[in-house]
């Protein structure tokens, strides 16, 4: 049987922590040179690269964050099982892994994670944002318990997976209150030549309203392409144009961007998806955040709201 050094595991969870070997030397009061050398012999015995230079520090390879999960987790149980010998009893927090599609609204995100954070059971969330086909690769290895997505998988994705519907919201246009109390009179056609922020090109919000668009005979002015749905919203807030959102989170959008609404978008709506390896939901916590997605967040939000 091939044993793992579990001192050599410390010494390259503390780099990673640290993000240098410098700061991993002063926090564990050791010599760099022993801590340069068990690395390179961890990496010998994994047969993997576990880190790549990047400036002045470290940064964690593929493989390298694969083991520095595994790692927090063993120490974590070190220090659990510490507590317990001390006399303070602690119950292992269940684990949420949660990969968030970047074309998914952190808003969103969030109104759909928040229940598993007050559920009975103590969670621990750990979230993680990237390019959809990345987390869904991460889901299939199993290294993400859910990821949650505006598109559903589809089987040319090749992984196998099952789509949850969390629900369906509408979406309406939102503007700095200036810009909000000018183009409501006479909307939709009051966008004709209207400053507009929009989703990136290729993402399917940014399709259903070029589309929408096209069939009304609007041609506004796109001040602005995000990627990135908040920042796209700050700078509707700042006034640089007005800006499309789900319905779903409409309280939220006039309360942090100060934003008022301008309309309703007809025929334009945002799906969103729970995606697992499980056909039927055993996890509790995403069990839970399904559940409360359906029967909250968006059991109202299909219909325009004022």
């Amino acid at each position: 049987m091939e044993w793992l050094n579990y001192h050599h595991l410390l010494y390259f969870w503390a780099v990673a922590k640290e993000g240098s070997v410098t700061r991993a030397c002063e926090r564990l009061r050791l010599a760099q040179p022993t801590i340069s050398g068990q690395l390179k012999v961890l990496e010998e015995t994994l047969g993997e690269k576990l880190f790549v230079k990047s400036g002045r520090g470290l940064v964690l390879t593929e493989v390298g964050q694969v083991v520095f999960q595994y790692a927090e987790e063993i120490f974590g149980i070190g220090r659990e099982l510490q507590d317990v010998l001390k006399g303070r009893p602690r119950g292992r927090p269940l684990r949420l892994l949660a990969g968030i599609s970047d074309m998914v609204p952190k808003l969103i995100a969030y109104r759909i994670l928040q229940p598993a954070l007050t559920m009975p059971e103590p969670v621990q969330l750990v979230c993680e944002e990237d390019a959809a086909e990345r987390l869904l690769t991460d889901l299939a290895e199993h290294r993400l318990d859910v990821v949650l997505s505006d598109v559903p998988i589809t089987a040319a994705t090749g992984v196998k997976a099952f789509n949850h519907l969390l629900g369906t919201s509408a979406v309406t246009w939102y503007g700095a209150p200036e810009l909000a109390t000018r183009y409501r009179k006479g909307f939709p056609n009051s966008l004709n030549g209207a400053p507009v922020l929009l989703p990136s090109q290729g993402s399917l919000l940014r399709r259903s309203l070029d589309h929408w668009f096209d069939v009304r005979g609007i041609r506004p002015v796109v001040a602005g392409e995000f990627k990135d749905s908040a920042l796209m919203k700050a700078f509707g807030q700042a006034g640089a144009g007005v800006f499309a959102a789900p319905n779903a989170i409409a309280k939220e959008i006039r309360a942090q961007y100060r934003c008022g609404v301008i309309g309703l978008a007809e025929s334009v709506t945002e799906s969103y998806y729970a995606i697992s390896v499980e056909r039927r939901l055993k996890h509790p916590a995403v069990a839970a955040i399904c559940e409360a997605a359906r029967g909250q967040l968006f059991a109202h939000s299909a219909t325009h709201r004022k």
